[in-house]
C-alpha cells in the first residue's frame, strides 16, 4: 500500500472499496478519460480496473496508486510507476473537471515528483502527455519538466515524453 501524502489542499491515500462509484465516475467523464491511456473505456472496463488496484497493484505492491481527496471528497487519481515506454518512473494523474483551473493539478504533480525524488530516491521522473493536451503540457513545463522526445501512436497522433531531473547542489553552491 502506498503511504498517505498531504499537500496544502489535497490528501493522497490508498483507495478503499467505497471509492468505486467515484472512481468510475471520474474515468467515465470523457473530459478526463480522453487524456488517459487509450482514451474512454466502457464502464465495465473501468470497474475491472478499479478491482485490479486491490487484487493486483496493492496485493502485490506493484506500484503506488492513490485516491486524491479534497475536503473528504474523491477529486482525482494519482500514481507513479516504472514503465518501459519511458524506461523509468512515470507520474500519472487526473482531476475531476470541477477541480480544474484552481492550481490543484500543479499541487498534485509537484507532490508526485517530490515523492519520486524524495521517497523513491529517483534522479528522473517522467510524464507522457498527448500532444493536444496543452493544459497538462503547460503545467508540467511550469514545474520543471522538459520535452525530450515524441512517440508516434498507431492513430497517427503524438505523445510527448517529458522529464524532470532532480537538481543537485554543486560544489560551492551551498549557504555561505
Amino acid at each position: 500500500m502506498p503511504p498517505t501524502l498531504h499537500t496544502a489542499r489535497l490528501l493522497l491515500a490508498p483507495y478503499t472499496p467505497d471509492d468505486e462509484e467515484d472512481f468510475v465516475a471520474l474515468f467515465q467523464d470523457t473530459r478526463v478519460s480522453r487524456w488517459m491511456g487509450d482514451g474512454p473505456s466502457p464502464e465495465a472496463d473501468d470497474r475491472a480496473l478499479f478491482g485490479r488496484i486491490f487484487s493486483k497493484v496493492y496485493a502485490r505492491d506493484l506500484f503506488d496508486v492513490w485516491a486524491v481527496r479534497r475536503d473528504g471528497r474523491l477529486v482525482g487519481h494519482a500514481e507513479i510507476k516504472r514503465t518501459d515506454e519511458v524506461d523509468g518512473h512515470e507520474i500519472v494523474y487526473a482531476l475531476s473537471p470541477a477541480s480544474w483551473g484552481s492550481g490543484l493539478g500543479t499541487e498534485l504533480a509537484e507532490a508526485l515528483v517530490a515523492y519520486g525524488f524524495g521517497t523513491l530516491g529517483l534522479t528522473e521522473v517522467h510524464a507522457t502527455v498527448a500532444a493536444e493536451n496543452e493544459a497538462s503540457l503547460r503545467l508540467l513545463g511550469r514545474i520543471g519538466f522538459a520535452h525530450v522526445r515524441d512517440i508516434e501512436e498507431d492513430d497517427g497522433g503524438f505523445t510527448r515524453v517529458l522529464t524532470a531531473r532532480r537538481r543537485r547542489l554543486g560544489a560551492g553552491s551551498g549557504p555561505r
